[in-house]
């Protein structure tokens, strides 16, 4: 059977911005593989520091994610047009040439590019996240033959609400009048305004974005348009293959620490619903809206929040317990300690075992690198892990209902060929074995290692378990002698314990002779 959405895009010429990033690394190879047929992508990509973009975009094509594609089609990659460009340059820095280029060709546009920093400073999230999605609506509304404008916005932009229906809020602020309230002040003014202007947003990720939907919906009467909200984006589920991933962002760099045993509290409610969704979900679901707004071009921008809370939801402490277990079974190569971390939704708590268990071993370890003519560094990776921890906590803590009515109709929307190439139905989605794949996906893509090395880690686990058990073994006896030696109690009881347990022993001797 033809794939109505493949059909559609064949022929098409696609703008993707952020297709060096995650999300839009999935986007590119999935457009290429299951819709062969697509003309051209063009792809905004910012020359990096002894790097061109056409370098960059070549070093992206040799990504493992590729492979499939590279089988199919060695020569994929001339389908691919990078545009020199960068976000917080005026015109998105985009030579005339290249936007008339644009202006001319482009049907589709996929706005996948934005800063995913929580701490963000304001001005900056605001230029990247709201000036740059003005102005490439500006360019998009210079192109004739446009048929839909995809913005991958974040179901947390209107994380102040606790239920969230798959419509534009109102915004928090007029984004044009910020924008000119912001461009005269000094960078320190407006960080320490920043708190006042956020208001019960926990960051400047979730207000600037919440922002750019606003800017998004003004354009909606001249651009036919779909706003995509995942929540937090994961491994990919299914394709191009299960788990992978290619960064540190979000649960990744959590479930790495945990495996090196860095980890071992996190402040999180274990009964919460921890909103997880694959990434190969989202870009599905992207793909599948390009289709049926430049289709069925509705009267005003359809909103679909990709989310798997109120479809298929799964909980923090089952998330541990899960990257725990995974871990054990195919531990990461040279842990620091054996993987062994505990959720706790409990402040005090959260801090003692911070103190015990993340500060106190790190001080130890840095004294013994000072002491072998090492650089100390464990406490700084402590420190990082901390802040990244702390950014989290927000979401981890809490939980929140979102619609998701625009999503079930597109999803019936779909032929059965389309169900099968563009699945973003996520009641399929078997959990304990996704969260197996996206650990494995870490180790294998993050940390490039072997999977044939695992016995070598297993071992190395093994030699740490013995290591922890002869030094609380003798901790043990060290404090116990010290107290027998400065206590007639102390002495008392452990002899009190060495006579209970000898008298077992004889008890437990004679009732085996007796029983013979």
């Amino acid at each position: 059977m033809a794939s109505p959405i493949a059909s559609y895009y064949s022929g098409k010429n696609v703008l993707i911005t952020g297709a060096t990033g995650f999300m839009g690394k999935v986007l590119v190879e999935k457009l290429l593989r299951s819709c062969p047929n697509v003309r051209s992508l063009y792809v905004l990509v910012r020359p990096k520091a002894g790097q061109s973009m056409q370098e960059r975009v070549k070093d992206m094509m040799k990504c493992k994610l590729f492979d499939r594609v590279r089988e199919d089609d060695p020569d994929f990659y001339q389908k691919i047009v990078p545009i020199s460009s960068e976000l917080t340059q005026p015109g998105l820095a985009i030579s005339p040439q290249d936007a008339q280029k644009l202006a001319s060709c482009i049907n589709v546009v996929f706005h996948c590019a934005a800063t995913i920093r929580f701490d963000e400073p304001l001005k900056h999230a605001l230029q990247l996240n709201v000036i740059a999605t003005q102005q490439l609506l500006t360019l998009a509304l210079q192109m004739p033959n446009l048929e839909a404008f995809i913005h991958v916005s974040t179901a947390y932009a209107n994380c102040n609400r606790r239920q969230i229906d798959e419509v534009i809020y109102p915004p928090p602020v007029e984004p044009k009048k910020l924008i000119d309230s912001l461009e005269w002040m000094d960078d320190s003014i407006v960080r320490d305004i920043t708190p006042r202007l956020i208001g019960d947003r926990p960051n400047t990720y979730t207000y600037t974005k919440a922002l750019a939907e606003c800017v998004v919906q003004q354009a909606s009467s001249k651009i036919n348009i779909g706003i995509i909200r995942p929540s937090i984006v994961g491994a990919s589920w299914q394709e191009p293959f299960p788990g992978w991933i290619d960064n540190f962002n979000g649960p990744s760099g959590v479930f790495i620490a945990a495996g090196k045993g860095i980890l071992r509290t996190m402040r999180a409610n274990n009964d919460a619903v921890a909103d997880l969704i694959p990434v190969d979900v989202v870009i599905n679901l992207t793909l599948a809206a390009g289709w049926y707004t430049a289709v069925q071009k509705p009267k005003t921008a359809l909103v679909y929040n990709c989310t798997t809370g109120g479809i298929n939801p799964f909980h923090w402490g089952e998330i541990e317990h899960h990257v725990m277990s995974t871990f054990k079974r195919n531990p990461l190569e040279q842990a620091f300690r054996r993987p062994n971390a505990n959720i706790t939704s409990n402040y005090l708590i959260n801090q003692y075992w911070i103190l015990v268990s993340h500060k106190f071993p790190a001080l130890i370890y840095d004294l013994f690198l000072r002491l072998s003519g090492q650089k100390p560094q464990m406490m700084r990776i402590f420190n990082r892990l901390h802040k990244a921890i702390g950014l989290l906590e927000y979401f981890s803590s809490q939980e929140w209902e979102w619609n998701s009515e625009n999503v079930t109709m597109l999803m019936g929307q779909l032929s059965p060929e389309d169900r099968k190439n563009f699945n973003f139905d996520v009641r399929q989605l078997n959990w304990p074995e996704y969260i197996e794949n996206y650990c494995i996906g870490t180790k294998k893509y993050v940390l490039n290692e072997d999977m044939s090395d695992i016995p070598a880690a297993r071992q190395h686990l093994r030699k740490l378990r013995n290591i922890r058990y002869t030094f609380n073994t003798v901790l043990l006896v060290f404090i116990w002698r010290v107290f027998i030696a400065r206590s007639q109690m102390a002495r008392n009881i452990w002899y009190f314990v060495v006579s209970l347990c000898f008298k077992f022993l004889s008890y437990f001797r004679a009732s085996s002779t007796l029983t013979n």
